[in-house]
């Protein structure tokens, strides 16, 4: 009789030790990951860092959001921990000079680049839509309202004076190729890393056009307006049918971070994301994250840089 009340003492005894020993998922600080629309790269980045985060006391919670934009407001205001928004977007937030909104969003911060987000404006091949100008009149596909691709669509036909002569639908990325296919809209732009999901399925299901943006960007004064804009190129045959590489504007897509988040969190997480392992794994989840590196961690950044973030670039020589 003894000895068998020793042994469930002793057993007890034994769980409560390890119970105490190992960490506990209860007690680490839950801190929200606001990504993108479905079929988004934004979402794929908040899903990806959301599983590589392993720092026992950190747990992150991946979001939807419709993107940029409001990302920048959710950081702002607490609602998220975190995000990933348009370098252009952030910079224009916290100088309150987003298309209509005057308030300046100062509370968010930068923790690192992320990669390059080019806008692709796609047409039916048929289709006599050959510049910026021809899209007048035309129901296009912009993104989500409040995304940043929505806010990155009207900057760029407002400043090439299209924007008021559009039929503009706010929809997103996967529901806009669906209605392109159904011949409810006659293009649609996205703005995301390429080869970008939607584009894809709209390429497999349509004869389509990717149409070429830069010149007319230029020659609109898009650049000169907006200097966070830079050019980038397509690829050929990145997508279905797209035998030619295609020239477009591009804004990054960063990480940003509300300013009281803890630095020792922020620098843990930065360690972790933008590191051989990390980078591994983001590739992984979305071909994108080729284009990061340490030595590029701050690419168009004009945004200020969270201290915890701030204390790893300065340790890696990026940041002086």
């Amino acid at each position: 009789m003894k000895s068998g009340l020793f042994k469930t003492a002793f057993a007890i005894l034994a769980l409560c030790t390890a119970l105490i020993a190992l960490p506990s998922a209860a007690s680490a600080a839950m801190y929200k990951f606001s990504g993108g629309p479905s079929g988004g790269t934004f979402m794929y980045y908040a899903n990806g860092i959301a599983q590589l985060v392993k720092t026992p006391d950190i747990r992150i919670l991946a979001s939807a959001s419709n993107g940029s934009v409001e990302n920048v407001r959710l950081v702002d205001s607490g609602r998220a921990s975190m995000g990933v928004a348009y370098a252009g977007d952030v910079f224009l937030a916290r100088k309150g000079e987003l298309t209509g909104d005057t308030r300046k969003y100062e509370n968010v911060m930068a923790i690192g680049y992320f990669y390059g987000a080019p806008a692709h404006m796609i047409v039916r091949a048929d289709a006599k839509i050959n510049s910026t100008a021809d899209l007048a009149g035309k129901r296009v596909g912009v993104g989500d309202a409040g995304s940043g691709a929505a806010s990155n669509a009207e900057r760029y036909f407002t400043q090439l004076k299209v924007w008021d002569k559009m039929k503009p639908q706010f929809i997103g990325y996967r529901n806009a190729a669906a209605a392109f296919g159904n011949n409810q809209l006659d293009g649609f732009w996205v703005f995301a890393g390429f080869p970008n999901s939607s584009v894809i399925e709209a390429a497999l299901q349509n004869d389509v056009k990717i149409m070429s943006l830069w010149s007319d960007a230029q020659k609109g004064g898009l650049v000169a307006e907006y200097p966070f804009y830079s050019k980038v190129v397509i690829p050929a045959n990145t997508y279905k049918g797209q035998t030619q590489p295609v020239e477009t504007i591009q804004d990054g897509a960063i990480w940003v971070v509300n300013k009281d988040v803890p630095a020792d969190v922020v620098y843990e997480m930065t360690k972790e994301v933008y590191s051989p392992e990390g980078f591994k794994h983001l590739i992984e989840i979305h071909k994108s994250a080729q284009e990061m590196s340490i030595e590029g961690g701050l690419t168009g950044i004009a945004t200020p840089v969270h201290p915890g973030a701030a204390k790893y670039w300065k340790e890696k020589g990026v940041l002086k």
